[in-house]
């Protein structure tokens, strides 16, 4: 499918990103396999963990080529990109997959949390994005795969800061859907469910919840390789501009915002008015306020 295609997988040194650097190897890629070695706070963690994956797909006869740049620097990201078109002469796709999570109750949250956790996912993926797309637009063809997540699509409790870096990023994909269709380039979004060391820290504290991450358990990282690899085959049926969600071996496409009711008021409006007619009227469309668990309660199939 991806058949001497290249690719430039971020985050790939563990979970996620790895399986997705494999999986793309064994379809045919040649991967880029991009991991600063940070803990999952964003921390210094292992510094080999990008050749370590890298000599894992050369060991079963691929071709990798090892990238430890921070895709905080947009430099280091222009400097990935200009490695990659060298060293196998042209560059055909990109997974922003990289992210750290910092996760505390909004009242709690502090700017460096904040800060550090946008920087990563959101300008992350515009870094390494902006870098590929001036190759994209030059060779008329490329796509992009950025992971978002339900949590940021419906909700969940602590986690402002990933919540806002990974909608922005959805929306982040749509616009360069828009802007880089007449140049052949593809752009779309996958929220998975997986096991990893993102949903590591998920608390076990009680039954319930405990009984959530065993569920988790089961949703393996390879499960979301088929979706990604078809996304980026470039062959004529592949969308852009869409939300997925992939929860083990279902495949889910999302809603994006579109208006659900409207009220007119032909004198205008009146805060009194406002709150007499016009939010009682949309009442029934307003949605609760849903984590993904409360959405996403059957188990996975």
């Amino acid at each position: 499918m991806l058949n001497e295609k290249v690719v430039i997988v971020t985050g790939a040194g563990g979970g996620i990103g790895r399986a997705l650097a494999l999986e793309c190897a064994k379809s045919g890629a040649r991967v880029v396999v991009n991991d600063i070695g940070a803990s999952l706070s964003g921390e210094p963690g292992d510094p080999g963990a990008a050749e370590a994956v890298a000599a894992e797909i050369c060991a079963a006869g691929g071709a990798a080529m090892v990238s430890t740049h921070s895709v905080t620097d947009p430099g280091a990201v222009q400097d990935m990109v200009r490695g990659a078109v060298q060293q196998f002469g042209r560059l055909d796709g990109v997974i922003n997959n990289a992210g750290i999570l910092r996760d505390t109750f909004f009242h709690k949250m502090s700017y460096d949390a904040f800060d550090a956790v946008i920087k990563v996912h959101l300008y992350g993926s515009f870094n390494v994005s902006r870098a590929a797309a001036a190759v994209f637009k030059d060779q008329g063809s490329g796509a992009f795969v950025h992971m978002t997540s339900t949590s940021a699509l419906i909700g969940n409790f602590g986690q402002a800061n990933y919540m806002a870096a990974k909608l922005a990023i959805a929306a982040l994909s749509k616009s360069i859907a828009l802007d880089m269709q007449r140049f052949g380039v593809t752009s779309n979004c996958i929220a998975p469910f997986a096991w990893s060391r993102m949903t590591s820290s998920l608390p076990t504290e009680t039954a319930e919840q405990i009984a959530r991450v065993e569920k988790f358990k089961q949703m393996v990282p390879e499960k979301i390789a088929p979706l990604a690899i078809a996304l980026l085959s470039g062959r004529a049926s592949v969308p852009s501009g869409q939300i997925f969600t992939l929860r083990n071996n279902e495949i889910m496409l999302m809603s994006q915002p579109r208006p659900l009711r409207s009220v007119h008021r032909a004198e205008g409006w009146t805060p009194e008015t406002v709150l007499d007619h016009a939010l009682p009227a949309m009442a029934a469309q307003f949605y609760p306020l849903d984590r993904s668990e409360n959405v996403f309660t059957w188990d996975p199939i």
